[in-house]
C-alpha cells in the first residue's frame, strides 16, 4: 500500500506528512475449503483494515504504528499471525543516495 501520513518523532514529518509504503502479510487459520471469495479473507478488506489504523492515529514510532496494524488485522481476521512492514522512503539518512527506512513487526496470534 502507498499512503500519505503524519507520523513521525519530527514536527516537521508530524506537519507536512510524508509518503509511506506498507506490506501485509497475514497467515490465515484456516484455509478456504473452495476456491470462493466468501470462504477466503479478502485482501481489499485486509487493506482497509490497516489503512483505518495509519489514518485514524498518529505514531512517533513506525514500530508502534506497525504492531498497532498487526494487532488490528488479528483482532478482525481468522489469522494465525500478521506481519507488517512499512517503508518510509523518502528519509534523508542513507549516505548511498537510497534514502529509506524500513520496520517490521509480527504478531502471532495468541490463544489459538
Amino acid at each position: 500500500m502507498n499512503l500519505h501520513g503524519h507520523h513521525g518523532v519530527l514536527e516537521e514529518e508530524r506537519r507536512a506528512g510524508q509518503p509511506f509504503l506498507i506490506d501485509l502479510t497475514v497467515e490465515l487459520s484456516e484455509l478456504p475449503r473452495e476456491d470462493r471469495i466468501e470462504e477466503a479473507v479478502d485482501y481489499r478488506d485486509v487493506a482497509a483494515c490497516a489503512r483505518a489504523v495509519f489514518e485514524g492515529s498518529r505514531f512517533h514510532l513506525l514500530e508502534t504504528l506497525a504492531a498497532a496494524i498487526a494487532d488490528a488485522l488479528l483482532e478482525r481476521f481468522p489469522a494465525s499471525s500478521a506481519t507488517v512492514r512499512i517503508t518510509k522512503p523518502d528519509v534523508s539518512l542513507a549516505a548511498d543516495g537510497k534514502p529509506r527506512v524500513s520496520v517490521e513487526r509480527s504478531r502471532p496470534q495468541s490463544g489459538r
